[in-house]
């Protein structure tokens, strides 16, 4: 079952570099006003809602202690990426705050993961 768990954190770590990935890579674009949701944004938040929620129902299973509320706020932060990039993925144009709200909201899922034992 390890192996298992090992396989979907491989893959919540790739969704994850894609939805940051895709946010650094539109970074210039952002500069001059012409940043988008790339489709790898989209695919990478729902790769890390998939991947995720599963870490957590495969870590219940072995009765491995799991940090609801911290798991809750992790599921809220990226609720609210993926309503955004989702609405807005068809656009030309996303304005800068909207944009970098993304990424900060990104970067804050990462930390959250990282940093809170």
């Amino acid at each position: 079952m390890d192996v298992v768990i090992n396989i979907f954190v491989a893959l919540h770590i790739i969704g994850i570099a894609a939805l940051l990935g895709g946010f650094l890579t539109q970074m210039k674009a952002m500069g001059a006003g012409t940043a988008r949701f790339v489709p790898g944004m989209l695919h990478g938040a729902l790769t890390m809602l998939v991947t995720g929620v599963a870490l957590v129902g495969l870590n219940q299973v072995q009765d491995h202690p799991v940090n609801n509320i911290k798991i809750g706020i992790k599921i809220a932060v990226l609720v609210v990426i993926l309503a955004l990039v989702y609405v807005k993925r068809d656009e030309e144009k996303i304005a800068k705050p909207l944009f970098g709200t993304v990424g900060g909201l990104t970067m804050l899922n990462i930390f959250i993961a990282v940093l809170w034992t």
